[in-house]
């Protein structure tokens, strides 16, 4: 990794790993910010993505402080949200969970929020917003316990995954597509390069691999 500065994922999804290295960057280190994920009281799709984003980075970056081989490195944290109007669906771990996301999905449209939070070597916050609306088809019974039978929805916001089985699903979608997998590859390289990281360091590599 010598020639370019470090950076480090705060995060432990394997979706989001695949994005940035879909982009051309290995990071050096992930560091998953283990935070309360608890909506506040009122709190609307956007806000809530918005504190999660910045709680995970702040999380991350303390860590980064305390490793000598990390401190000063690019950290990036992310939250995705998946809303109908103002209701926040839950990150489904339980199967009553996921089929009542999947119920009220059906045939609707909704939007998925991704917020990027980017803490730079000089420990500023950068931080955006990503909205990506989203229609579904009208799912049927056996769509339903089919899907749930299969086990994707588990840990994915509002109960399914657009980059497995779950695309099936989506009729329409106006936006970034990456965003509702979880990483708005566009918006977030715009972010890293504009705060001075070489995000094209790693291409030729990646080609060549």
């Amino acid at each position: 990794m010598i020639g370019r500065p470090k950076f480090v994922l705060a995060s432990g999804s394997p979706r989001r790993l695949a994005l940035v290295n879909q982009a051309g960057i290995e990071p050096d280190a992930l560091k998953p910010s283990d935070v309360d994920e608890t909506p506040k009281r009122g709190e609307i799709p956007r806000a809530y993505a918005n504190r999660l984003a910045k709680e995970k980075a702040q999380v991350a970056l303390d860590n980064v402080r305390l490793d000598d081989e990390l401190r000063g490195a690019y950290v990036l944290a992310a939250d995705t949200v998946v809303a109908v109007g103002r209701r926040i669906l839950p990150k489904a771990e339980l199967l009553d969970e996921a089929q009542q996301c999947l119920r009220l999905l059906s045939g609707r449209n909704h939007r998925v929020y991704t917020s990027i939070c980017l803490v730079t070597p000089r420990e500023s916050f950068r931080q955006r917003l990503v909205e990506t609306r989203v229609r579904f088809k009208r799912l049927t019974s056996e769509d339903i316990e089919s899907y749930l039978a299969c086990g994707e929805w588990r840990g994915k916001a509002g109960g399914y995954a657009a980059q497995g089985i779950g695309g099936t699903f989506i009729v329409k979608l106006v936006g970034s597509y990456s965003n509702v997998v979880g990483l708005p590859l566009y918006e977030t390289m715009a972010l890293l390069g504009g705060e001075g990281y070489p995000i094209r360091f790693g291409w030729l590599n990646t080609v060549l691999a």
